[in-house]
């Protein structure tokens, strides 16, 4: 690939694929929520708190508005969880942490565990229903489940060809948009188990994210395309990112998260770079790059987690850094 493109100057060529965005803002605030790093990150729906799974202090929870840690979060005392997965209600009354095939249940309210459960299969994704009575699992063994996080056991599975990476769950639990490792972003009703509309992808679907009014839906797949589509009758929207355009939009994404009254999307990429899109144009608004741990090195930090708050967006990189962008 470096020999077929040298001839254009690819120097040039591979800094636009791997940050995909020129002139972006730099943060207006940064703040270390992890020393060496994360396993993973996630922010609430409306960005009031973040879950941490990070290298050193393993799972944490913190206040992102006065960026304090609230509490420590891990499955055995005196032990260090390496926290791969996470998830909170809408309602954000609980959150779950997932460790392997080991999921807890959080209360937000005074930061005590409340269920400790065994899935079927290795946690790859995952989401809470509302007063984290359930939650939906992407799995390492090819399925989906929806399980009773407070009782125990699957009550329903959607099988798939290839381990879920992706899964996102509506704030009613009716409907489910999940992204497997065969190609495919699948949209699912929860009552009947069955697929509503799916779209394939030239390569493993990283990122999945339903609007608060379950009308539109995005989708992405590992540096192919990435696209806003409609969950009513499954078409696509907009084109955000295409495997057919080689200069500067051949990104993976792997955040997003549509505004409360569905007319933004934030993406989050694996470069480092942040997207404000809108939603009825497909007009990109903004580009911000998150900080890096190291700002005279090579290597820039994935944005594990994008989130709308008042007047403000966020992103948590895999440095363990929040990032406020104005």
């Amino acid at each position: 690939m470096i020999n077929r493109f040298r001839a254009v100057g690819y120097p040039l060529l591979l800094a636009t694929l791997l940050t995909g965005c020129s002139n972006s803002d730099e943060p207006a605030k940064y703040v270390e929520y992890s020393l060496k790093g994360t396993y993973s990150a996630t922010l609430s729906p409306q960005s009031t708190y973040a879950a941490i799974g990070s290298f050193n202090h393993g799972g944490s929870l913190w206040n992102v508005t006065q960026h304090e840690r609230l509490y420590n979060w891990n499955h055995k005392a005196g032990d260090y969880s390496l926290i791969s997965v996470s998830a909170f209600s809408p309602d954000e009354l609980y959150a779950a942490t997932a460790e392997q095939q080991e999921l807890v249940l959080w209360n937000l309210s005074n930061g005590q565990p409340e269920g400790f459960w065994s899935s079927p299969a290795e946690i790859l994704a995952m989401d809470l229903s509302a007063n984290g009575n359930y939650a939906l699992l992407g799995l390492a063994n090819h399925t989906a489940v929806y399980f009773d996080i407070k009782h125990g056991g699957v009550m329903q599975t959607f099988r798939h060809d290839a381990r879920v990476k992706s899964v996102d769950l509506s704030d009613d639990a009716l409907i489910a948009l999940t992204g497997d490792d065969a190609y495919n972003a699948q949209l699912w009703d929860m009552q009947t188990n069955q697929v509503i509309h799916s779209l394939k992808f030239g390569n493993i679907v990283d990122t999945v994210a339903l609007s608060p009014n379950q009308q539109l839906a995005f989708s992405s797949g590992t540096l192919d395309k990435a696209v806003i589509w409609s969950t009513l009758d499954g078409t696509v929207r907009h084109t955000l990112s295409d495997n057919q355009d080689l200069f500067g939009r051949r990104l993976s994404f792997i955040s997003a998260r549509f505004s409360p009254d569905n007319r933004q999307l934030l993406t989050g990429t694996a470069s480092g770079s942040v997207q404000l899109w809108d939603t009825q144009s497909g007009e990109m608004l903004r580009s911000w790059t998150i900080q890096k741990r190291d700002i005279y090195g090579p290597t820039s930090a994935g944005v594990y987690a994008v989130g709308f708050g008042d007047s403000i967006y966020y992103a948590i990189g895999s440095n363990g850094i929040i990032n406020e962008l104005r």
